[in-house]
């Protein structure tokens, strides 16, 4: 495995794998892989003939008061972790090389950003459009892959990939959870065991969620299925909600009933510091 730290160091190995007719896949991060990362790695593997991993903390995507100092960061053990899943190039920049003194370019996607997690992070998806607009122009990859915890970005990047006519395949992949059913987070870390007992009420929830609504018998509405999901958070002291919607999940628009594809998605936070958040088909 090779690990480069310059665009131009990266791009002349890409153009000879190019140039050899290889193709590329593309797996955007922002390091401490967990088995969601390596899960994405692998699948990379699957698809393409090389596998390209960035590893990058964007700070364009975090907004004030957030954790991007303390963002856990663990270089040498992903390096080891990347290249036992395959990986054949870490493409691992500073933000300076990023995001030049003079940077005032910027990608949006208007209205998927609106609600959801961009409710509360108006600015979040800003940057992770611009960033991933970025690494798709420096590495050029015929595909990328993307987590579906993450089922908000997945969307909005999809929708900037066919406005933008991006030469990308998008593929997301399913959640991968610990053994008490929490989805896999680098966030996780920062959960005492104590709260991350509270941290699981999300994914009960949800999961309680999705069993009424195949259980058609209980034929429960949309607002109070959502009523019913806010009040079994609510019981959990350590956890406040931020938001926990059912939406479809083309337009991420909240459902007004349970019909095609919808989705549960929400956002907690673990005694006011730690944000976490989920999704689950319902269907």
């Amino acid at each position: 495995m090779i690990v480069e730290k310059t665009i131009e160091s990266s791009q002349v190995l890409l153009r000879e794998w190019r140039q050899a007719g290889m193709s590329i896949a593309l797996v955007p991060t922002m390091g401490f892989f967990h088995a969601g990362h390596l899960a994405l790695m692998k699948k990379a593997g699957e698809v393409s003939d090389k596998v390209v991993v960035s590893l990058f903390v964007n700070p364009t995507q975090f907004g004030p008061h957030e954790d991007f100092d303390l963002y856990p960061q663990d270089f040498a053990g992903d390096c080891l972790k990347a290249e036992q899943a395959g990986v054949d190039l870490i493409f691992s920049p500073d933000a300076g090389m990023m995001y030049n003194q003079n940077h005032e370019t910027s990608v949006s996607v208007h209205e998927l950003t609106k609600g959801l997690c961009g409710r509360d992070r108006p600015e979040h998806f800003k940057g992770v459009t611009t960033v991933v607009a970025k690494l798709f122009n420096i590495i050029q990859p015929d595909y990328a892959l993307f987590g579906e915890k993450d089922f908000q970005q997945l969307v909005v990047i999809m929708r900037m990939v066919s406005d933008l006519n991006f030469p990308v395949k998008i593929g997301g992949h399913p959640i991968v959870r610990e053994d008490d059913g929490i989805a896999m987070s680098s966030r996780n870390a920062y959960l005492s065991s104590a709260e991350r007992t509270s941290a699981c009420v999300l994914y009960k929830a949800m999961q309680a969620t999705r069993e009424s609504v195949l259980k058609s018998a209980e034929n429960r509405t949309v607002s109070e299925l959502i009523s019913w999901a806010k009040a079994l958070i609510s019981e959990e002291k350590n956890c406040s909600l931020e938001y926990f919607s059912i939406v479809d999940e083309d337009s991420l628009q909240e459902c007004d009933e349970i019909k095609g594809q919808c989705r549960a998605i929400g956002a907690i936070r673990v005694n006011q510091k730690i944000r976490l958040i989920d999704n689950i088909a319902l269907y």
